[in-house]
Protein backbone atom coordinates (compact mmCIF):
# COMPACT_ATOMS: atom_id res chain seq x y z
CA UNK A 1 0.00 0.00 0.00
CA UNK A 2 1.28 3.48 -0.85
CA UNK A 3 2.02 5.24 2.44
CA UNK A 4 0.82 8.56 1.03
CA UNK A 5 -2.49 7.12 -0.20
CA UNK A 6 -4.65 8.87 2.40
CA UNK A 7 -2.79 12.18 2.57
CA UNK A 8 -3.23 15.56 0.93
CA UNK A 9 0.14 16.73 -0.49
CA UNK A 10 -0.87 20.37 0.06
CA UNK A 11 -1.59 19.66 3.74
CA UNK A 12 1.78 17.94 4.18
CA UNK A 13 3.59 20.83 2.50
CA UNK A 14 1.76 23.37 4.65
CA UNK A 15 2.84 21.78 7.93
CA UNK A 16 6.34 20.97 6.65
CA UNK A 17 6.94 24.67 6.03
CA UNK A 18 6.16 25.37 9.68
CA UNK A 19 8.01 22.38 11.10
CA UNK A 20 10.83 24.38 12.67
CA UNK A 21 8.29 26.25 14.81
CA UNK A 22 6.63 23.21 16.46
CA UNK A 23 8.32 23.65 19.83
CA UNK A 24 8.10 27.46 19.97
CA UNK A 25 5.15 28.09 22.35
CA UNK A 26 4.72 31.60 20.93
CA UNK A 27 4.59 30.47 17.29
CA UNK A 28 1.68 29.39 15.11
CA UNK A 29 1.61 26.22 17.21
CA UNK A 30 0.82 28.13 20.38
CA UNK A 31 -2.79 26.80 20.50
CA UNK A 32 -1.47 23.21 20.47
CA UNK A 33 0.84 23.97 23.38
CA UNK A 34 -2.05 25.60 25.25
CA UNK A 35 -4.53 22.75 24.77
CA UNK A 36 -2.03 19.93 25.25
CA UNK A 37 -2.30 19.79 29.08
CA UNK A 38 -6.10 19.53 28.79
CA UNK A 39 -5.94 16.69 26.29
CA UNK A 40 -3.15 14.93 28.16
CA UNK A 41 -4.94 15.02 31.52
CA UNK A 42 -8.22 13.87 29.96
CA UNK A 43 -6.57 10.89 28.23
CA UNK A 44 -4.49 10.00 31.28
CA UNK A 45 -7.61 10.19 33.45
CA UNK A 46 -9.41 7.64 31.25
CA UNK A 47 -6.65 5.09 30.77
CA UNK A 48 -3.75 5.73 33.15
CA UNK A 49 -0.92 6.22 30.67
CA UNK A 50 1.93 4.87 32.81
CA UNK A 51 3.14 1.57 31.39
CA UNK A 52 0.75 1.67 28.42
CA UNK A 53 1.81 1.10 24.83
CA UNK A 54 0.58 4.15 22.91
CA UNK A 55 0.44 5.10 19.23
CA UNK A 56 0.06 8.80 18.39
CA UNK A 57 -1.22 9.15 14.80
CA UNK A 58 -0.47 12.43 13.07
CA UNK A 59 2.02 13.32 15.81
CA UNK A 60 3.60 16.27 13.99
CA UNK A 61 6.47 17.68 16.02
CA UNK A 62 5.64 15.43 18.96
CA UNK A 63 3.95 17.76 21.46
CA UNK A 64 1.43 15.16 22.67
CA UNK A 65 3.72 12.14 22.09
CA UNK A 66 6.45 13.68 24.23
CA UNK A 67 4.11 14.56 27.08
CA UNK A 68 2.52 11.07 27.12
CA UNK A 69 5.99 9.51 27.28
CA UNK A 70 6.75 11.74 30.26
CA UNK A 71 3.65 10.33 31.95
CA UNK A 72 5.23 6.89 31.72
CA UNK A 73 3.79 5.56 28.45
CA UNK A 74 5.81 3.80 25.77
CA UNK A 75 4.97 5.94 22.75
CA UNK A 76 5.31 5.58 19.00
CA UNK A 77 4.48 8.75 17.06
CA UNK A 78 3.75 8.49 13.35
CA UNK A 79 3.33 11.14 10.68
CA UNK A 80 3.92 11.64 6.96
CA UNK A 81 5.78 14.96 7.34
CA UNK A 82 9.51 14.22 7.21
CA UNK A 83 10.42 17.66 8.55
CA UNK A 84 8.02 17.50 11.49
CA UNK A 85 9.39 14.07 12.47
CA UNK A 86 12.94 15.40 12.37
CA UNK A 87 11.88 18.12 14.77
CA UNK A 88 10.15 15.56 17.03
CA UNK A 89 13.24 13.32 17.13
CA UNK A 90 15.55 16.27 17.79
CA UNK A 91 13.39 17.51 20.65
CA UNK A 92 13.24 14.05 22.23
CA UNK A 93 17.03 13.89 22.02
CA UNK A 94 17.59 17.37 23.45
CA UNK A 95 14.97 16.94 26.20
CA UNK A 96 16.14 13.39 26.95
CA UNK A 97 12.54 12.14 26.71
CA UNK A 98 12.32 8.44 27.61
CA UNK A 99 10.35 5.76 25.76
CA UNK A 100 9.35 7.71 22.65
CA UNK A 101 10.14 6.92 19.01
CA UNK A 102 8.94 8.33 15.72
CA UNK A 103 8.24 6.71 12.37
CA UNK A 104 7.28 8.06 8.94
CA UNK A 105 4.35 5.84 8.01
CA UNK A 106 0.61 6.17 7.43
CA UNK A 107 -1.98 4.85 9.85
CA UNK A 108 -3.18 2.40 7.22
CA UNK A 109 0.29 0.94 6.62
CA UNK A 110 0.93 0.77 10.35
CA UNK A 111 -2.32 -1.19 10.73
CA UNK A 112 -1.05 -3.76 8.23
CA UNK A 113 2.28 -4.04 10.06
CA UNK A 114 1.17 -4.04 13.71
CA UNK A 115 -2.52 -4.97 14.13
CA UNK A 116 -3.76 -5.19 17.72
CA UNK A 117 -0.42 -4.02 19.06
CA UNK A 118 -1.36 -0.95 21.14
CA UNK A 119 -3.22 -0.30 24.39
CA UNK A 120 -4.06 3.28 23.45
CA UNK A 121 -4.32 5.17 20.15
CA UNK A 122 -4.47 8.96 19.93
CA UNK A 123 -5.44 10.78 16.73
CA UNK A 124 -5.69 14.47 17.56
CA UNK A 125 -6.40 17.37 15.19
CA UNK A 126 -5.65 15.12 12.23
CA UNK A 127 -8.90 13.79 10.73
CA UNK A 128 -9.83 17.22 9.33
CA UNK A 129 -6.63 17.19 7.24
CA UNK A 130 -6.99 13.86 5.38
CA UNK A 131 -9.07 12.97 2.29
CA UNK A 132 -10.62 9.84 3.87
CA UNK A 133 -11.09 10.11 7.65
CA UNK A 134 -13.08 6.86 7.79
CA UNK A 135 -9.98 4.99 6.58
CA UNK A 136 -7.95 6.43 9.48
CA UNK A 137 -10.65 5.50 12.00
CA UNK A 138 -10.68 1.94 10.67
CA UNK A 139 -6.87 1.79 10.91
CA UNK A 140 -7.09 2.93 14.54
CA UNK A 141 -9.58 0.16 15.29
CA UNK A 142 -7.24 -2.39 13.70
CA UNK A 143 -4.19 -1.13 15.61
CA UNK A 144 -5.70 -1.13 19.10
CA UNK A 145 -5.96 -4.24 21.28
CA UNK A 146 -9.39 -5.59 22.31
CA UNK A 147 -10.41 -3.56 25.34
CA UNK A 148 -8.05 -0.75 24.30
CA UNK A 149 -8.89 2.91 23.88
CA UNK A 150 -8.86 5.19 20.82
CA UNK A 151 -9.02 8.97 21.32
CA UNK A 152 -9.94 11.45 18.59
CA UNK A 153 -10.11 15.22 18.57
CA UNK A 154 -11.27 17.27 15.61
CA UNK A 155 -13.42 20.21 14.55
CA UNK A 156 -17.18 20.23 14.15
CA UNK A 157 -18.59 21.41 10.81
CA UNK A 158 -20.95 24.02 12.24
CA UNK A 159 -21.58 27.75 11.73
CA UNK A 160 -20.03 28.46 15.14
CA UNK A 161 -16.95 26.45 14.20
CA UNK A 162 -16.55 28.38 10.95
CA UNK A 163 -16.83 31.63 12.87
CA UNK A 164 -14.43 30.68 15.67
CA UNK A 165 -11.95 28.20 14.15
CA UNK A 166 -11.61 29.70 10.68
CA UNK A 167 -12.58 33.39 10.64
CA UNK A 168 -11.69 34.03 14.28
CA UNK A 169 -8.54 31.98 14.76
CA UNK A 170 -7.02 32.49 11.30
CA UNK A 171 -8.17 35.94 10.19
CA UNK A 172 -9.20 38.03 13.19
CA UNK A 173 -7.03 36.81 16.07
CA UNK A 174 -4.30 35.42 13.76
CA UNK A 175 -3.70 32.54 16.16
CA UNK A 176 -3.15 30.23 13.18
CA UNK A 177 -1.82 30.76 9.65
CA UNK A 178 -4.48 31.54 7.07
CA UNK A 179 -5.54 28.37 5.30
CA UNK A 180 -4.69 26.07 8.22
CA UNK A 181 -8.18 24.59 8.10
CA UNK A 182 -10.52 23.72 5.27
CA UNK A 183 -14.07 24.02 6.59
CA UNK A 184 -15.50 21.42 4.20
CA UNK A 185 -13.25 18.77 5.80
CA UNK A 186 -14.56 19.38 9.32
CA UNK A 187 -16.49 16.44 10.80
CA UNK A 188 -19.77 16.64 12.67
CA UNK A 189 -19.80 14.48 15.81
CA UNK A 190 -22.55 12.37 14.24
CA UNK A 191 -20.32 11.68 11.23
CA UNK A 192 -17.32 10.70 13.35
CA UNK A 193 -19.60 8.54 15.52
CA UNK A 194 -20.75 6.79 12.34
CA UNK A 195 -17.17 6.09 11.30
CA UNK A 196 -16.50 4.69 14.78
CA UNK A 197 -19.54 2.41 14.65
CA UNK A 198 -18.52 1.15 11.22
CA UNK A 199 -15.08 0.32 12.66
CA UNK A 200 -16.62 -1.41 15.72
CA UNK A 201 -15.39 1.22 18.18
CA UNK A 202 -17.77 2.01 21.03
CA UNK A 203 -18.13 5.69 21.87
CA UNK A 204 -17.62 5.98 25.65
CA UNK A 205 -17.27 9.72 26.29
CA UNK A 206 -17.48 13.00 24.41
CA UNK A 207 -16.10 16.37 25.48
CA UNK A 208 -16.04 19.79 23.88
CA UNK A 209 -13.23 22.29 24.08
CA UNK A 210 -13.89 26.01 24.48
CA UNK A 211 -11.69 29.10 24.27
CA UNK A 212 -11.99 32.62 25.65
CA UNK A 213 -9.97 35.02 23.43
CA UNK A 214 -9.93 37.69 26.15
CA UNK A 215 -8.45 35.53 28.93
CA UNK A 216 -6.74 33.20 26.39
CA UNK A 217 -7.98 30.26 28.44
CA UNK A 218 -9.08 26.84 27.15
CA UNK A 219 -11.28 24.42 29.04
CA UNK A 220 -13.23 21.20 28.49
CA UNK A 221 -17.03 21.34 28.56
CA UNK A 222 -20.18 19.73 27.19
CA UNK A 223 -20.21 22.13 24.21
CA UNK A 224 -19.06 20.20 21.11
CA UNK A 225 -20.02 22.88 18.59
CA UNK A 226 -16.39 23.82 17.73
CA UNK A 227 -13.60 21.51 18.98
CA UNK A 228 -14.54 18.14 20.43
CA UNK A 229 -12.92 14.95 21.72
CA UNK A 230 -14.10 11.34 21.52
CA UNK A 231 -13.02 8.52 23.82
CA UNK A 232 -13.82 5.20 22.13
CA UNK A 233 -13.11 1.62 23.06
CA UNK A 234 -12.68 -1.61 21.13
CA UNK A 235 -14.86 -4.46 22.47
Amino acid sequence: MNSTLNADPAELAKFSELAHLWWDPESEFRPLHQINPLRLDWIDGQVGLSGKKVLDIGCGGGILSDSMARRGAHVVGIDLSTKALRVARLHALEANTPNVEYEEISAECMALARPGDFDVITCMEMLEHVPDPASVVQACATLVKPGGWVFFSTLNRSPKSFLFAVLGAEYLLRMLPKGTHEYAKFLRPSELAGHCRAASLNLEKTRGMEYNPITERYWLSEDTSVNYLFATRKP
